[in-house]
């Protein structure tokens, strides 16, 4: 029996990209967690400073992801950092981060990889999300 014949997709090279790609994704992933875990934290410890609870009341029913997350950011620009706030934000980027992590992507088989296919399937999911962001 031969050993396998390694292909052009596959081999050091293919695996070392690979290898890259993941170590990309793998990066945008646990930074993003990690900077919602952060502000959300953060915020709840200001929150009890300030009142002695952790109780949020409020509602975001009817409004989608790109209303929240340009209103969050419109009030950090302003100033007016509070606690909910910062809480805020930490629910945006924990619910952006697969955004991200998808357009990393196709940036990479794009621009590293110069895969089409992939980048024409990871386009197509990335728009997906995008429309998804204005759906309420």
């Amino acid at each position: 029996m031969s050993p396998p014949v390694p292909s052009t997709r596959t081999g050091p090279v293919g695996e070392a990209r690979q290898f890259e790609m993941d170590s990309v994704v793998g990066v945008v992933l646990r930074d993003g967690i990690l900077l919602s875990l952060g502000l959300i934290v953060l915020g709840m410890f200001w929150r009890w400073l300030r009142t002695g609870g952790l109780a949020l009341d409020y509602q975001i029913a009817g409004t989608n992801l790109f209303e929240f997350v340009t209103g969050e950011v419109r009030l950090a620009l302003h100033g007016s950092v509070r606690p909910r706030l910062l809480i805020n934000l930490g629910i945006a980027v924990l619910m952006l981060t697969p955004f991200i992590r998808v357009a990393v992507s196709m940036v990479y088989f794009m621009g590293v990889l110069r895969n089409w296919k992939y980048t024409c399937f990871t386009a197509i999911v990335l728009i997906v999300l995008t429309y998804s962001l204005f759906l309420r």
